[in-house]
């Protein structure tokens, strides 16, 4: 069911050989391109048509009413509410400690003053995937930071259901209503994406950035609008890698991979270890675990894809190399000592340390965040957080004193720059040659 990729002993380029899904996002983008520009030209006219297009139903109200979210929220069954309102408090938790100061302010010289402020966004369009499975958990997942924050204008958008009536699903809803999100649209794919980039007149106001996971054409709508708007990642399919010794429990390894791969058919699940006899016990515990699975034939095709493998390393050492290289969007550590591994590992979106702290603990009530990097990016980017909604905008101000302290300084840099007028602009304060210079 996974195929098996023997890295014992050879020293490579683990970037190169590791298992990557094939996402063509370029090719993508020239498919969206004239859905967005017709959202622009177009507006809602456009939204309807591609609705019929893509969604197969056309939403009575491309805004969904508030009595249909007041609806959404009271129809929830008892226990579904309280797994949300749970969810919703864990993640709230964390993320009220994720924000920094608003103001730090240094003196670099006497009189000499720079502040940092850290800003809210003004306004952001959250997009909520509805399609093979109806993601309510990233709703919390990108509205709780928003809010934490500080940003006063929050949208959100996912794909009208024709099952619903053409609203997007009852518990996308019902966890808008939660967290006191009203403005929400029944509007899927690159065309939500559009509308939140152009604005839509006498609908949707344009928003300052747009967040959230998505098929391949939202990712490339998300890369063909960036500029227009700010962006949070383009995410791919998810991916699970698990580094395992021999001291990790077979069915335990096997369920995680499994959970993963039921997302999306290019799902991917890699176990990396250095023990073959694990590596055999996982792939009989697989065979067992598999069949019993609501979506065995979406999980068997993610599991035998070219993104996943089982991934036979030397020794741990090894190991921690090969999944830095990796960068996975989500990393369980099941070994002897997950703590001291961890301290090894620099390249990851969100880290699950030991038998106990399963990925799917995170998609939901672990309080962390659910939307992280994957295909790698974990080298350089971060999940999404409340810094994620902030700015950091610097503050100068220098007395007289100050500036004429280093007015030497600032035109001896722009004559070696041969950019005489910036010398000018300090030179003039203090009785200089003037601009001319």
């Amino acid at each position: 069911m996974l195929k098996t990729l023997d890295l014992r002993g050879r020293v490579l380029d683990y970037r190169s050989v590791m298992p990557r899904a094939a996402l063509d996002v370029e090719q993508a983008v020239e498919r969206v391109r004239p859905i967005c520009e017709a959202v622009a030209e177009r507006g809602q006219a456009a939204l309807r048509e591609f609705s019929a297009q893509f969604d197969r139903v056309v939403p009575e109200h491309l805004r969904v009413p508030a009595a249909a979210l007041a609806e959404a929220e009271a129809g929830l069954q008892p226990e579904l509410r309280a797994a949300f309102v749970e969810s919703i408090r864990r993640r709230r938790m964390v993320a009220d400690q994720e924000r920094d100061a608003d103001i730090v302010r240094v003196e670099v010289a006497p009189g000499a003053i720079v502040e940092q402020r850290s800003v809210p966004v003004a306004r952001v369009g959250l997009y909520v995937p509805g399609g093979l499975a109806p993601l309510a958990s990233s709703v919390l997942m990108n509205v709780i930071p928003a809010q934490v924050a500080g940003v006063t204008s929050i949208a959100v958008a996912s794909p009208p259901q024709a099952e619903f009536g053409g609203l997007p699903h009852p518990s996308i809803l019902a966890v808008c209503a939660l967290l006191g999100v009203d403005e929400v649209y029944a509007v899927g794919g690159a065309q939500a994406i559009a509308m939140f980039a152009y604005g839509v007149p006498d609908l949707c106001e344009p928003v300052d950035m747009v967040t959230g996971p998505g098929n391949i054409y939202v990712v490339a709508a998300k890369r063909l609008l960036r500029g227009r708007i700010g962006i949070d990642s383009e995410a791919g399919p998810t991916e699970i890698a698990i580094l395992a010794d021999e001291t990790a429990e077979p069915a335990f390894v096997a369920a995680d991979l499994i959970s993963q791969a039921e997302h999306d058919p290019m799902a991917a699940a890699v176990l990396v270890t250095p023990s073959p006899g694990l590596a055999d016990a996982v792939l009989e515990a697989l065979e067992a675990q598999v069949p019993a699975t609501r979506h065995a034939d979406r999980v068997r095709t993610a599991l035998a894809g070219r993104q996943s493998a089982v991934v036979l390393v030397e020794d741990l050492a090894q190991g921690i190399d090969v999944v830095n290289a990796y960068a996975a969007e989500h990393l369980e550590i099941q070994t002897a000592d997950p703590g001291a591994v961890v301290a090894r590992i620099r390249n990851a979106g969100a880290i699950f340390l030991g038998a106990w702290s399963p990925v799917s603990l995170g998609d939901y009530s672990a309080g962390s965040t659910h939307v992280l990097p994957t295909a790698g990016c974990a080298c350089h980017s971060s999940g999404l957080n409340v810094k994620s909604f902030r700015k950091a905008v610097h503050v100068i101000d220098y007395t007289r004193d100050a500036l004429l302290a280093v007015a030497g300084v600032v035109e001896t840099f722009a004559e070696a720059e041969n950019l005489p007028a910036h010398g000018a602009a300090v030179r003039v304060r203090r009785g200089g040659d003037g601009v001319g210079a």
